[in-house]
């Protein structure tokens, strides 16, 4: 039997990756504090927070998997997040013109009943084309990714801006790395794809 499986999450973009894996699912919007602690790393930083998620969810429910992902932007050792308007994201993607930007996902699975957790961090690499303000304003314009880590959408027009993707897992750069994901649900137990309902 297919365990209860929730998403700490009220992301629109981690719902739609989640789905990919046909499993049922269900989200909840997790309670977490997400300031950076002080000299705490981006690593670090995304690991922690992705297990508060889960682990805020799991701890109202009884049983069941719960899945909860964090995300930054790195450049020069300074974190990007998500820029709120468009003066910010301005700001964030003139600073990446011409610039390789490091984006590190941490993903948590916690199982409910146990508290067993399993942790991890994907990291993920974009290089930035050479950016004018006018190519820079007309993406903002056109996409208002006012509330994505590094000011843009890569499964949107933002994949305009960039000169390359380096990494394991494309879809740690949405947000929810999949691949790394199945691994973590099969450690549970939870074995993927599952079989066809009759």
């Amino acid at each position: 039997m297919t365990p209860r499986i929730v998403l700490a999450s009220t992301s629109p973009f981690r719902a739609e990756l989640l789905g990919r894996l046909q499993i049922p699912f269900e989200q909840a919007a997790p309670e977490v504090d997400e300031a950076r602690l002080p000299d705490e790393s981006p690593r670090a930083m995304v690991r922690r927070l992705a297990e508060a998620k889960a682990r805020a969810v799991a701890d109202t429910m009884q049983d069941g998997l719960v899945i909860g992902s964090d995300q930054c932007a790195v450049i020069d050792g300074r974190v990007l997040g998500k820029p709120g308007g468009f003066e910010r994201a301005f700001e964030q993607l003139r600073a990446s013109s011409g610039r390789a930007v490091r984006f590190e996902t941490g993903l948590c699975v916690v199982d409910a009943a146990s508290g067993r957790a399993e942790v991890d961090c994907v990291p993920f690499e974009v290089g930035f084309r050479a950016l004018d303000d006018a190519r820079i304003r007309n993406y903002l314009l056109r996409e208002q990714p006012w509330n994505c880590a590094g000011s843009f959408k890569s499964e949107g027009l933002g994949i305009t801006l960039f000169r390359h993707l380096r990494g394991d897992d494309p879809t740690a750069l949405i947000g929810l790395p999949l691949i790394r994901l199945v691994s973590m649900l099969e450690a549970f137990g939870l074995v993927l794809p599952l079989p066809p309902e009759d």
